[in-house]
């Protein structure tokens, strides 16, 4: 078994998260398996600034095709990067993470047709874009061309669905995975540095995020503000939000002059310093416009927190249960979103038990878990004539 993944960008961390656990997995139950992750180039151009912390290493072996910018490498320098790099590793299964880049399209189709076994990994639901006719055509013809598929959740399984892909050959349906224990321990950090921060609030909801227009902030700043002046207890309560972008003025403009106390803006951090800051909060909020996941839901829910989350995310049918964990709303209706933040404001008794609710229902998502059943999928296909 000769397992070669075909991956965007070296910095994505929870994907270095999940190729690591393949890895471990692969290594302590088929010695004999090779595997390999190719990715085209270090990062995308807007997230030059990001990169890994070095005291955080994942471990799999990998080739990195382009040393620039994914946004700098051109159709036909990709496919020739990949068919070199396909060729000389050889595989006997193919996983493509790509479906919407024609070079990986065409690899997979060139792979297919000399016997090689395809996977293919999704991150799309029907709610991430707009989607015109001719294009799910052209959609389904290619992505029916794999043996088997990794979906993030139920909303790119069902996606997948509606291009004609039988549910049999789903065989991942969970594989948004983060690194829990990277967060977790972020997170104990923040909870023993919450006595040396006594000017916050006692309670936050909690946006972490890009500050961006689809995110849908000011829309969380106004519902936050009506009841901050109706609700009482909400003298308690503040909203955070982690993370920076062009939306930052603007937001602050409008808090400045509508007077709206307890808001507080953190700037952005690296990825495994977010979990410090959770701790200083209580109810994460994801109002976006459009999602196609929203894997800040998956690190809160680890951390024990209560979620409200637009139904508009791809990660809301999976990770929120209406009232036990969390709630969901319709992202333009602010009455709705005010609402629910009242809820939290009145019952603070039920913030605990929803938060480890929370734990209970994002445990499947677990990537040890999930590395397990892809390994599972790449022996069997490989087993496969």
């Amino acid at each position: 078994m000769r397992v070669l993944i075909i991956h965007n960008q070296l910095w994505a961390h929870y994907k270095s998260k999940l190729f690591s656990e393949i890895y471990n997995n692969l290594r302590a139950n088929h010695p004999k398996a090779d595997f390999k992750v190719v990715h085209i180039a270090l990062h995308e151009a807007s997230r030059a600034v990001m990169k890994d912390d070095e005291s955080i290493r994942y471990e799999y072996p990998y080739e990195v095709l382009y040393q620039t910018s994914l946004d700098s490498v051109g159709f036909a320098d990709r496919l020739k990067g990949l068919m070199k790099a396909y060729h000389a590793y050889k595989p006997t299964v193919l996983n493509i993470t790509g479906y919407f880049d024609w070079a990986q399209i065409l690899l997979m189709l060139y792979a297919k047709a000399q016997g090689v076994k395809i996977v293919l990994s999704s991150e799309s639901s029907s709610m991430d874009r707009p989607r015109s006719g001719i294009k799910e055509r052209l959609k389904a013809l290619i992505v029916n061309s794999a043996d088997a598929y990794f979906c993030f959740g139920s909303s790119s399984a069902e996606y997948l669905k509606t291009l004609g892909v039988p549910d049999s050959r789903i065989a991942v349906r969970q594989a948004a995975v983060i690194d829990e224990q990277v967060i977790l321990n972020a997170y104990q950090r923040g909870t023993e540095l919450r006595p040396m921060l006594p000017n916050l609030p006692r309670y936050h909801f909690v946006y972490v995020g890009r500050l961006a227009p689809e995110k849908n902030l000011l829309l969380l700043t106004k519902a936050f503000k009506e009841v901050k002046n109706t609700v009482a207890g909400a003298v308690d309560w503040g909203l955070m939000f982690i993370g920076d972008g062009t939306e930052k003025n603007n937001l602050a403009e409008y808090v400045n002059q509508n007077e709206v106390s307890g808001v507080t803006f953190t700037g952005g951090f690296p990825w495994h310093k977010v979990p410090e800051w959770l701790a200083q909060s209580t109810v994460l909020v994801l109002p976006s416009l459009s999602e196609p996941w929203g894997l800040v839901v998956n690190e809160a829910m680890v951390c024990g927190m209560p979620v409200i989350v637009s139904q508009k995310c791809g990660c809301a049918d999976d990770l929120v249960k209406q009232g036990v964990n969390g709630h969901q709303f319709d992202p333009t209706n602010q009455a709705e979103l005010e609402e629910i933040m009242s809820y939290y404001i009145k019952n603070p008794d039920k913030l605990k038990p929803m938060g480890e609710q929370s734990r209970a229902i994002i445990a499947p998502f677990s990537s040890t878990k999930i590395a397990r059943e892809m390994v599972n999928t790449y022996r069997s296909l490989s087993e496969t004539k």
